[in-house]
C-alpha cells in the first residue's frame, strides 16, 4: 500500500528571538490513511513540541511520491523529477513529473542528495526543479514495534548511503545449543 502523506498547518504563540511572542502558522508533514488519522497524529506530535494551545488550520493531502530524510541537514526541499518516456506508437518523448521532499542544508546539497536517491533509476530523467520547502518537519507513521528512540534513529538514517546487510540466519538447533550453553 503506499503512503499517503498529508500536509497540516498549525497555528499557534511562538517565542521569537528577542523573547516576544509571536502568533505563527507552520505546515508539518504527517504518514496516515485519512484525514481524520492525519488530525489524531498531529495533535499527538505537536502535544509533545508545544505546551501552549494550538490549532490546526488545514489539512491536505500532500503531492510528495517519496520523502527522503540525509543526516547532519535541517531544512527541507521539493524537488521536481521529471522521467522521461519514448513512447513507441506516437514517436514522441513523454515527461512524467513527481515531486520528493529530500532533506538538506542548501540547494546544491538538495540537488545532490535528489541524484543520489535516483542512481539506481533505470529510466532516463531530470531534475528541472528544486526549491526550498516551508516544511517544518515530517512525521512517519512507526508500527510500534521498536522503540521510540530506534524509531527516530530509522528515520533520520540516510538509507542510500548505508549497505544494507541482511541478517545472519541462525539454525534454530544452533540457537537451543548456544541458549542451553549460556544457562548453564
Amino acid at each position: 500500500m503506499s503512503t499517503t502523506w498529508f500536509e497540516c498547518k498549525v497555528k499557534y504563540r511562538k517565542i521569537d528571538e528577542n523573547g516576544g511572542q509571536k502568533v505563527t502558522t507552520e505546515p508539518y508533514l504527517v504518514d496516515a490513511l485519512s484525514y481524520t488519522e492525519a488530525e489524531r497524529r498531529i495533535n499527538e506530535e505537536m502535544a509533545a513540541y508545544i505546551s501552549e494551545e494550538f490549532k490546526i488550520t488545514n489539512i491536505k493531502v500532500a503531492n510528495y511520491a517519496e520523502i527522503h530524510p540525509f543526516e547532519n541537514t535541517d531544512r527541507w526541499f521539493k524537488s521536481k523529477i521529471s522521467l522521461i518516456a519514448y513512447d513507441e506508437e506516437s514517436g514522441k518523448e513523454r515527461k512524467t513529473n513527481m515531486y520528493f521532499l529530500v532533506q538538506a542544508n542548501d540547494v546544491k546539497e538538495a540537488y545532490d542528495n535528489t541524484v543520489h536517491v535516483m542512481n539506481n533509476t533505470m529510466g532516463e530523467y531530470n531534475i528541472p526543479a528544486i526549491s526550498e520547502s516551508p516544511i517544518m518537519d515530517v512525521f512517519p507513521y512507526f508500527s510500534g514495534e521498536d522503540s521510540d528512540l530506534e524509531k527516530i534513529e530509522k528515520f533520520n538514517t540516510l538509507k542510500a548511503s548505508k549497505p544494507v546487510v541482511e541478517e545472519e540466519k541462525i539454525d534454530s538447533m544452533e540457537f537451543e545449543t548456544e541458549l542451553s550453553e549460556l544457562e548453564a
